[in-house]
């Protein structure tokens, strides 16, 4: 249904002139809402592109008000890359602009026809459109729409940008992410234009930047089944290096990419301007062909806050950290000493200077050289088994046996003792109650007793405060290693979504649209509609960007298309009434007169249709009778009165006589009125005057 009114759209305008200047010639193409004409403007003899607002755009008083200011702030710009506005006027309810016309192609074709481009090249095509949109930056115009369809690319190479303002003047009418304009255009959204509708330069260079990652890889970073999909990409995903896709990208460029492209617009280029004087940057690099640069990319890397822990060995022999934890025992080998045969040593267990073959294990301690520091020691790591009973000290004389053994018994039960307590009880402490302090605090008041922080989880709550600890790991009064490591979770705050904008989208993306945000699709009203096609939503309840809790409901109302109306018979009625009947129900009446004999004059003949149902506006056509056709007056002058009646009579008139005042009494026809070879009507009444 669309594309057919589009195509009315196309022929009611081709060969119309518009505000009495501009004549429409062929259509060069069409979005979601405009449709761009190749034009003449009669007064100047000047070929021009003309943009030309679909229908029902121009019944907005407040986007009528909103268009014109736009226009005129982007007709102020004079840049060699920014197609110029000429004139922007109105006719009839139509909303139009008279722009440059730029022959040749679009970026778009570009991207089509030879992506993936090289970053020398891709550079080269967006370094004009920085120098456009520095332009527009430095006079305090945000273009909001930046796209490949928006880049103009002449038969002489010249890149020029287009629709300067007129993203500001649309999206100002209450259309967003997912109507309209944007419709088309999320994928080169900045998310600031997602979650709360605001845009500043950065928002341009967030566009820029997705158009150079799509230059340099053929495809935009975010895609879904839908717009409302690829917008909430583009809120909580990243853009991808550029490299990912085409190894040969080097680093800087990357970086470049990725800073244009961060979520946080603080941490992109300030404005157009910025990013150009990195773009000359990264280009210089290219043009030396640098593989990498470490400073360059340095300097162009996001800045992002990392937690990084160097992992530790416990005393039992484990890893902790914050990464992978290898639970296996082991213990560490201060060194390894081969057999000596001048020393007479070999391998014995003992740390650091233990003395030969008698020495005692020591707890922790590993593989050691006896004396001797004169030779290599590297540390390894080697997985712990209990000394073999060969290993250990050479035999006892028998004497004394007993005693030693005794001692020996004493020894292991202090020893067990002192390992139960330190493995069982000195080296735990309890995890501090740390719940409801932020991060920052949280990991001061653990360092106080010797512990480390670190966000493990973050998760809505609605008593939480948003920034606050909500539980921690291992949780406050259990056990935990001294020195050891506190897990937090962090509170993200009540969760909260807004309601996006679904005007415009067909019941099933706008219910998409609400499952990704745990919001429930509520009761559904269908109704006829003269302006959104069947299927689509018309409005709903509560209104974009309201603020809910996920399982609320929101409401729509599905349009079911134009309303029909029948269509009523008005044939044999005056014209008067016909008319009146008609335009009651809705409809546009066009009129044709013709004669007839049979049906009196004002009356309608004929209605096209006549029967069936039409929608309001569209035309009915009625012929209205004028009467029978005309008839030439015969001419009965000089000829005796009643050859005179004779003859107007056959004719199909009637005769009225009258005498001369000097009747001479010959009865002789000396004159008539109508004349003789007049047209009249049959059934007129023709005097004739007799002498």
């Amino acid at each position: 249904m669309t594309d057919d009114v589009d195509t009315q759209v196309g022929d009611r305008l081709v060969g119309r002139v518009l505000d009495g200047r501009y004549r429409v010639g062929a259509r060069v193409a069409k979005g979601g809402m405009a449709t761009v004409y190749e034009a003449l403007d009669m007064r100047l003899d000047r070929v021009v592109a003309l943009k030309v607002m679909h229908l029902g755009m121009g019944d907005d008083a407040e986007f009528g008000r909103r268009f014109v200011a736009e226009a005129r702030a982007a007709a102020k710009l004079s840049h060699p890359n920014v197609v110029a506005v000429f004139d922007q006027g109105e006719d009839d309810g139509t909303l139009f602009l008279a722009m440059e016309y730029v022959p040749g192609r679009t970026l778009r074709d570009v991207v089509r026809e030879h992506s993936p481009l090289s970053p020398a090249r891709a550079l080269d095509l967006l370094t004009p459109v920085l120098s456009a949109l520095s332009a527009a930056h430095d006079a305090g115009i945000v273009h909001r729409d930046i796209k490949p369809e928006n880049v103009l690319i002449s038969h002489d190479g010249t890149v020029k940008v287009a629709d300067f303002g007129l993203a500001r003047a649309v999206t100002t009418t209450g259309q967003t992410a997912t109507q309209g304009l944007l419709m088309g255009t999320v994928s080169y959204l900045a998310p600031e234009l997602v979650t709360d509708g605001s845009a500043d330069a950065r928002s341009d260079v967030y566009s820029a930047g997705i158009l150079l990652y799509e230059l340099l890889t053929g495809s935009k970073p975010h895609t879904g089944e839908t717009p409302i999909q690829v917008a909430y990409a583009h809120v909580h995903a990243n853009v991808p290096a550029p490299s990912l896709l085409e190894p040969s990208i080097p680093p800087y460029v990357d970086a470049l990419v990725q800073r244009a492209t961060a979520r946080d617009r603080d941490l992109r280029p300030a404005d157009a301007r910025v990013m150009s004087r990195q773009v000359r940057r990264v280009r210089s690099a290219l043009e030396e062909g640098l593989p990498d640069d470490p400073e360059l990319t340095g300097d162009l890397t996001v800045p992002l806050q990392a937690m990084r822990e160097e992992t530790e060995w416990d005393d039992d022999g484990y890893t902790r950290g914050s990464g992978y934890v290898e639970h296996t025992p082991v213990r560490r080998v201060e060194s390894v000493r081969r057999a000596d045969p001048e020393r007479g040593t070999g391998l014995g267990l003992g740390r650091g200077s233990g003395a030969g073959r008698g020495a005692a294990p020591d707890r922790g301690s590993g593989l050691g050289r006896g004396g001797d520091s004169g030779r290599r020691s590297d540390t390894i790591v080697v997985p712990f088994e209990p000394a073999p009973s060969s290993r250990i000290a050479a035999a006892v004389p028998r004497k004394g046996r007993g005693l030693i053994a005794l001692i020996a018994v004493l020894a292991l039960a202090i020893g067990v003792g002192t390992a139960g307590w330190y493995y069982g009880i000195h080296r735990y402490t309890e995890t501090p109650l740390l719940l409801n302090l932020n991060a920052a605090d949280a990991s001061a008041k653990a360092g106080e007793v010797g512990l480390k922080t670190s966000i493990a989880n973050q998760d809505f709550s609605e008593s939480v405060p948003r920034g606050q600890v909500m539980g921690t790991s291992p949780a406050p009064g259990d056990r935990i290693r001294k020195e050891g490591q506190v897990g937090l979770t962090v509170s993200k705050g009540p969760e909260r979504y807004r309601v996006p904008q679904l005007t415009g989208l067909d019941q099933e993306a706008a219910k998409l649209a609400l499952d990704s945000i745990r919001l429930v699709t509520g009761k559904i009203t269908t109704t006829y509609n003269e302006t959104v096609a069947a299927g689509k939503v018309i409005t709903f309840a509560p209104k974009v960007n309201t603020v809910m809790k996920p399982g609320n409901t929101v409401n729509l109302w599905i349009s079911l298309g134009r309303r029909p109306i029948t269509v009523p018979d008005t044939t044999g009625k005056p014209f008067k009434d016909a008319n009146r009947a008609l335009r009651k129900a809705g409809f546009t009446v066009e009129r044709s007169d013709a004669y007839d004999a049979k049906v009196p004059a004002g009356s309608v003949i004929s209605q096209t249709p006549n029967n069936g149902t039409l929608y309001a506006k569209d035309k009915v056509q009625v012929v209205v009778s004028k009467g029978p056709p005309l008839v030439e007056v015969p001419n009965v002058r000089r000829k005796g009165l009643a050859d005179a009646q004779k003859i107007l009579t056959e004719a199909g008139f009637k005769v009225k006589v009258e005498q001369a005042p000097f009747h001479l009494g010959l009865n002789l026809v000396a004159g008539q009125n109508p004349a003789a070879g007049q047209q009249a009507q049959p059934g007129t009444t023709i005097i004739v005057t007799i002498v």
